[in-house]
C-alpha cells in the first residue's frame, strides 16, 4: 500500500504515521469487529472499509490519545452500516445488540488476554514441525494444500495434524490456567 486513496497529506510523514498506527492496531480492530460479525471474511472486509474511513478522517485524530479506541468507534459505525446493507442482519439493528456485544467483549477481555498469554507459552512447547504448521496456517494464512506440499503430507493428514495441535494447545492453555489459579 504505497499510496492511500482519498486524502492527500502534505507530506509522506503523515501517511507513514497512519500506516504505522493502523497496522499496529489492525488485529485489535479485527477482533473488535469479529465480536459483531461472525464471518472472518466479512469482518476483514469491514476492517478494510474502516481503514479507508480512518485514512479520510486521520487529520481529526488526536495523536496524544491511543489510536485503537478511536479506530474502534469508526469500526462500530462501519459495522452498523454493513449490517444495515444486509437484510439478514436487520434484526440486530432493532435493539442494542451491537452495544451489548461490545460490552460483553470488554467484560471478557481480561480472560481472553490471559488465554492469549498462555497460548504464547503453549506454542513454544510445540515441536518445530508443529509450530511451522500452525504458523503457516494461522499466521501466514497458507492453504492446507500448500502446507501439504511443503510438509509432504496429504491434505487429510494436514487437517488431522492441525486438529490434534489445536486440541493439544487447548489442553495446555486450560492446564496452565488451572495451575496458575491453584497457586
Amino acid at each position: 500500500m504505497s499510496e492511500l486513496p482519498g486524502k492527500d497529506f502534505p507530506n509522506s510523514a503523515d501517511q507513514d504515521m497512519f500506516l504505522r498506527v493502523f497496522l499496529a492496531s489492525e488485529r485489535e480492530i479485527l477482533r473488535y469487529v469479529m465480536v459483531l460479525v461472525p464471518s472472518v471474511s466479512d469482518a476483514e472486509e469491514i476492517v478494510q472499509q474502516t481503514a479507508v474511513v480512518l485514512w479520510e478522517k486521520f487529520d481529526q485524530y488526536d495523536r496524544s490519545l491511543p489510536f485503537t479506541p478511536w479506530a474502534c468507534r469508526f469500526a462500530l459505525n462501519v459495522t452498523r452500516q454493513w449490517m444495515d446493507r444486509r437484510r439478514r442482519w436487520q434484526r440486530l439493528l432493532t435493539g442494542d445488540v451491537a452495544e451489548d456485544l461490545v460490552h460483553r467483549q470488554q467484560r471478557l477481555r481480561p480472560e481472553f488476554d490471559e488465554r492469549l498469554e498462555h497460548l504464547k507459552v503453549c506454542l513454544q512447547k510445540l515441536s518445530a514441525d508443529q509450530r511451522d504448521l500452525v504458523e503457516g496456517y494461522y499466521f501466514r494464512q497458507l492453504t492446507v494444500e500448500s502446507l501439504g506440499q511443503r510438509t509432504q503430507k496429504s491434505v487429510d493428514a494436514v487437517y488431522k495434524a492441525l486438529q490434534r495441535i489445536r486440541q493439544q494447545l487447548g489442553d495446555c492453555i486450560l492446564r496452565t490456567i488451572s495451575e496458575g489459579r491453584a497457586q
